[in-house]
C-alpha cells in the first residue's frame, strides 16, 4: 500500500525495494524496464550490486534507477531523496534546505543542491497547449515585482536593476490563469515593455480568447488579437466577472513563501521557485474538480523525473549543462 502521510512515506521508503518499484511505476509505466542510453529492453538486473545490464553492446552498459534522472550521480540515498520531494511537492508554504538538512540528515548545501533539482522536476514549460479559448474559460493577466527596495541595496547591485525597465529595483515575473483549467503560468521576464508582455501573452494564449487584466499601458494592444476587458485597480477591484483576483491570490502564496521560508533568493535562481509554487497550484485539484491527496501530488512530480539533469557548476552559473 503506498504512502499516504509523511509519516508513511519516510516508513515506506525506508525500504530499497519499494523505492525500487515506485520509480519503476512511474518512469516505465509498462513495467518493462528500459536501458536509458539505447532504448533497449534486454536488461537483466543483479540483486548483489542493485543495478541492470543493458544486453546490447555499448559503452557504459550498467545503469541504476538513478541513471537518466535528476538523481543522476548522486551519492545522497533515494530514500532521502524521496522523502525531500515528498516536502517539496506538499509543504504549502515550501520547505528550506535547513530543514531539509534537519530532517534527513545531509549537510545544508547538500540539502540546498538536491531542492534546486526537485524544483527542476516540478517544471513544466511544454505545456503541448494554449490557455482560453472555446474549450476553456477566460483567462487572467498580470505581472508583479520581487525583490528589495532599491534604496537599501549596495550601489553595484542597484545600477544593475536602473537597466531594467520599469523594474523598481525589484525582479518583474508575468502570470497567466485559465479559470476553468485551474492552471497558471508564470516566469520572469526582463522588463514589462508592451512588447515583451505581448509577446507573453500570443505565446500561451489562444487567439480570441477573454483575457482580463488590470489598466497597465503594456496591454493596451491586446484587443486586436483577444476580447480584451480591462479593470481599473484606481477605482475597483472586482466588475463582474472582470477582475485578476486569481492570479493576484497566486502573487500573494508565491510572496509568501519567498518571505516567509526562503526569505533571500537571487533573480538567477527565481525561476525554479516560481515552478515550485505553480506545480502546488496547478496540482491542487484534477480536472474534476476532486482535492488531490499528497501522495497523489508526489506521484505526478516522481513521475517527471527521468530526462531532468541539473549540475552543481551550471546551478552556480559555473558552466553550462552537461549530458548524462
Amino acid at each position: 500500500m503506498e504512502p499516504k502521510t509523511l509519516k508513511e512515506a519516510v516508513e515506506y521508503y525506508s525500504n530499497p525495494q519499494n523505492c525500487r518499484e515506485a520509480i519503476i511505476a512511474r518512469r516505465w509505466p509498462d513495467g518493462k524496464v528500459k536501458c536509458p542510453r539505447c532504448g533497449n529492453e534486454n536488461v537483466k538486473f543483479s540483486d548483489k550490486y542493485n543495478r541492470w545490464q543493458c544486453g546490447s553492446h555499448h559503452e557504459r552498459r550498467q545503469f541504476t534507477l538513478k541513471t537518466g534522472t535528476i538523481f543522476n550521480e548522486s551519492p545522497v540515498p533515494l530514500d532521502k531523496w524521496l522523502v525531500a520531494l515528498w516536502m517539496l511537492c506538499n509543504c504549502k508554504n515550501g520547505v528550506s534546505s535547513w530543514e531539509i538538512h534537519r530532517a534527513i540528515g545531509v549537510t545544508q548545501k547538500t540539502a540546498w543542491f538536491m531542492l534546486h533539482r526537485l524544483r527542476t522536476v516540478l517544471q513544466n514549460r511544454d505545456y503541448g497547449r494554449k490557455l482560453g479559448g472555446t474549450e476553456s474559460g477566460p483567462v487572467e493577466v498580470d505581472e508583479t515585482f520581487i525583490g528589495g527596495q532599491l534604496k537599501n541595496m549596495h550601489k553595484e547591485k542597484r545600477a544593475r536593476y536602473d537597466m531594467i525597465a520599469g523594474s523598481k529595483g525589484k525582479t518583474v515575473v508575468m502570470g497567466m490563469l485559465d479559470r476553468d483549467a485551474r492552471e497558471v503560468r508564470a516566469k520572469v521576464i526582463p522588463d514589462v515593455k508592451r512588447e515583451t508582455l505581448q509577446a507573453e501573452i500570443l505565446k500561451n494564449i489562444k487567439y480570441g480568447s477573454a483575457v482580463y487584466t488590470d489598466e497597465w499601458y503594456g496591454y493596451s494592444e491586446v484587443r486586436y488579437r483577444f476580447v480584451h476587458d480591462v479593470v481599473n485597480h484606481s477605482q475597483t477591484y472586482v466588475k463582474g466577472q472582470i477582475h485578476t483576483q486569481g492570479i493576484e491570490n497566486f502573487w500573494s502564496l508565491l510572496k509568501r513563501t519567498l518571505r516567509g521560508t526562503y526569505v533571500a533568493v537571487e533573480p538567477f535562481h527565481l525561476d525554479r521557485y516560481i515552478d515550485e509554487q505553480a506545480f502546488r497550484f496547478n496540482n491542487r485539484k484534477n480536472k474534476e474538480g476532486k482535492k488531490l491527496t499528497d501522495g497523489e501530488r508526489f506521484n505526478i512530480a516522481l513521475s517527471q523525473v527521468a530526462g531532468r539533469r541539473l549540475t552543481y557548476q551550471e546551478l552556480t552559473g559555473k558552466l553550462c549543462g552537461e549530458a548524462f
